[in-house]
């Protein structure tokens, strides 16, 4: 019989209160963080545009024992990080925050990216809105392969040692990069990216093949992102007229939530037989797919991404929940461990695959060949 169990643990506000969330090391930074992080990409426009209604949602995270804070400036184009620098006023020294840079951020051929040019700019611009003289992670975004990744090594540790930033890392990078980032660090003498933010869930479980173990290697934290698959695990998708496509996420990325796709098809028989587990234990499945979130030995911290008060109770209901063996064992034979339901959740398709001049040979090279 599958069982889930719950435990407790103490608040870093209030060491005497008992509060759900539990606190584990950020890798190798000396930094300790809520294993929930509180993501804010739904604060502002692209989610939740009633600012004292987010920054109320922030402060009942921070409440409840959460001390780990992660948006990125091109959420909303800023507007998160505004949302958040008010937030955190008067409560910035408890809190972890953490954001990103390399999305496009309004015209301009060189308003994005990974360059040294971009990451000092973007840097000033982050830290206004935010309104904090310092950012404990600041991560790149997305891998540039038009930027050699020692130019952006070199911007970020002149940032650090100029005390603008406390640490840095990475966000959605192959295996392959985490490890020529690392190796380029040690070689040129460096600072080199302590943590990596990749996509993780019961639908997305690619990052197990290579991520995670390279990561465990390095003694880089792991935050997963999007670890209700974008809502595919809330429960809200049960058949496909429960998908309406002119509306939030779906509507932003149809190739994720499209159920005329076969992927697509194919995560809603899944989905199906998950909220079979969730309901035999008689938990919410979203409960199950946030517990499973945090089990792998690499994980530090899942981001949670409410838009509402209700969404926040829902995922901080189920912050001390510990499925067993037997429910974990169950979950890999309905998805099996390193496997990707559809490419759309893995969060970045490297140019070399989504080009088809990049696979293929000239004509010209082709005739002399």
């Amino acid at each position: 019989m599958s069982t889930a169990k719950r435990v407790a643990g103490a608040s870093a506000r209030c060491p005497d209160r008992v509060t759900p969330v539990r606190y584990r090391p950020l890798g190798m930074t000396g930094m300790n963080v809520s294993t929930y992080c509180l993501g804010a990409m739904m604060f502002g426009e692209w989610g939740n545009p009633d600012h004292e209604d987010s920054v109320r949602i922030i402060h009942a995270a921070l409440d409840a024992g959460i001390n780990f804070v992660d948006t990125a400036d091109v959420y909303s184009q800023g507007e998160s990080e505004e949302i958040v620098g008010v937030a955190l006023k008067g409560r910035r020294d408890e809190v972890v925050l953490a954001t990103k840079v390399h999305g496009q951020m309004g015209a301009g051929l060189n308003r994005a990216g990974n360059s040294r040019r971009w990451i000092t700019r973007a840097v000033e611009d982050s830290l206004r809105r935010l309104q904090t003289d310092w950012i404990d992670l600041y991560q790149i975004h997305r891998p540039d392969p038009k930027t050699d990744v020692e130019e952006t090594l070199a911007a970020l540790t002149d940032l650090q040692r100029a005390g603008k930033i406390r640490t840095f890392g990475s966000s959605t990078f192959p295996a392959e990069l985490v490890v020529e980032a690392q190796w380029t660090a040690e070689r040129r003498g460096l600072g080199r990216f302590r943590c990596e933010q990749p996509p993780y869930s019961l639908l997305a479980r690619g990052i197990e093949r290579s991520v995670l173990p390279t990561c465990q290697r390095y003694g880089m934290g792991v935050i997963v992102w999007s670890p209700l698959a974008g809502g595919w695990l809330s429960g809200r998708y049960r058949k496909a007229e429960d998908i309406d496509l002119t509306k939030g996420r779906a509507a932003r990325m149809p190739d994720r939530f499209d159920p005329s796709i076969p992927a697509n098809q194919r995560k809603l028989e899944v989905v199906g037989r998950l909220a079979e587990v969730a309901d035999d234990l008689g938990i919410p499945l979203s409960h199950v797919a946030m517990a499973f979130s945090v089990v792998h030995p690499a994980v530090t911290s899942a981001i949670i991404g409410p838009r509402t008060s209700e969404q926040l109770d829902d995922l901080l209901a189920a912050a001390s929940l510990e499925l067993d063996d037997a429910t974990l064992d169950r979950l890999d034979t309905i998805v099996a461990p390193g496997t990707d339901l559809s490419p759309e959740d893995t969060g970045w398709m490297p140019p070399w695959l989504a080009d088809p001049a990049a696979r293929r040979l000239a004509q010209s090279e082709r005739a002399v060949s």
